[in-house]
């Protein structure tokens, strides 16, 4: 006796399940391949927004009533009783609100380190990455994945951080401590933060399949990136006034304003109370006002960046030809 397995057919009308690998289906193995990393993404952005929202609100407040009370030399008093310069996260408004900025340098070349080393050189040398090449997916497009998926976070998730960045900028710069620090700050955050962070994926990718071995990969796009971050603080030409290794200066708006609303120069009390009641002095206004070399300077760095970034993903493409696999002609048949 024999017997016969039925067959399901499906029913008509009923949706087709998607297969795998498809082009949505590339995106969804990055996504579960990776989603360690995709969640250490998503903490890093929420923990910076996180801090920049608490910058922007309650984390003022102390400076904030400092210069109200006694104007920019309250609020340089309020910064100096932060804890020691050694201790880099913590303290006052002043020192912490440079520490996102921090967070970003190091996540930059943690992106960097990412790409060369989990994203795609282990994939190589595990063999993973050939295995999906031989299930109708070409190389090519695998590694087009591969850059896409991450650089949409990279870009969303920084371009976030740097909006954020800038409104806490412009809300309470006045409590800042002249210095290198606010030009720093005022002529490097901006679209050229996003850039470099792409600029660090596409290294990475490149070091991978140049190197194609995880430890030599990572380490050198770890270096590079490195590199790239502290050229971009206070090295890069266009970052320069012409005659100067310094940015430009920023110009600032510096009042008092006595009981009757007029503003007046700063008396230079200090921290007299006395003196400021003595010069009918009841408040004060201060800000850093915008420079007219920001988005040249801004502009001009992030082309290079994209320009360096685009080299780099056109490389690993030309790169990646030499895993493409060869196909011969079959030889013609001579006619007898």
């Amino acid at each position: 006796m024999t017997s016969t397995t039925p067959t399901l057919e499906r029913p008509a009308g009923s949706p087709a399940r998607r297969r795998m690998p498809g082009p949505d289906g590339l995106v969804w193995t990055v996504l579960r391949l990776h989603r360690t990393a995709l969640w250490v993404w998503t903490a890093y952005v929420v923990i910076t927004v996180g801090l920049l929202l608490w910058l922007w609100g309650p984390g003022a407040s102390a400076a904030q009533k400092a210069f109200d009370t006694l104007g920019y030399s309250g609020a340089q008093d309020n910064a100096y009783q932060g804890p020691a310069p050694f201790i880099r996260f913590g303290g006052s408004f002043d020192s912490l609100f440079y520490d996102p900025s921090s967070l970003i340098g190091i996540a930059s070349c943690a992106i960097a380190v990412f790409a060369a080393g989990p994203l795609i050189a282990r994939e190589l040398e595990l063999g993973t990455a050939q295995l999906a090449w031989t299930q109708s997916v070409s190389p090519a497009r695998w590694l087009a994945a591969k850059l896409a998926v991450p650089a949409v976070f990279v870009a969303v998730g920084t371009g976030l951080i740097v909006v954020l960045y800038r409104l806490v900028w412009n809300a309470h710069n006045h409590l800042l401590v002249a210095g290198i620090g606010p030009r720093s700050f005022y002529f490097s955050i901006g679209p050229a933060t996003v850039a470099t962070a792409l600029f660090g994926l596409a290294v990475g990718v490149l070091a991978a399949l140049v190197l194609r071995r995880t430890l030599p990969a990572l380490v050198a796009a770890g270096v590079v990136q490195f590199l790239a971050g502290a050229m971009r603080g206070n090295n890069w030409p266009f970052q320069h006034s012409p005659f100067s290794r310094l940015q430009p200066e920023l110009p600032v708006y510096s009042k008092a304003i006595t009981s009757s609303g007029a503003r007046v120069s700063d008396p230079g009390c200090y921290l007299s109370q006395k003196c400021l009641d003595r010069h009918d002095i009841t408040g004060f206004t201060r800000a850093y006002l915008h420079s007219p070399d920001y988005w040249p300077r801004q502009l001009t760095e992030t082309g290079i960046l994209l320009a360096l970034t685009a080299l780099a993903v056109v490389g690993a493409f030309l790169v990646l030809r030499r895993y493409q696999p060869r196909t011969t002609q079959p030889k013609k048949e001579t006619a007898a």
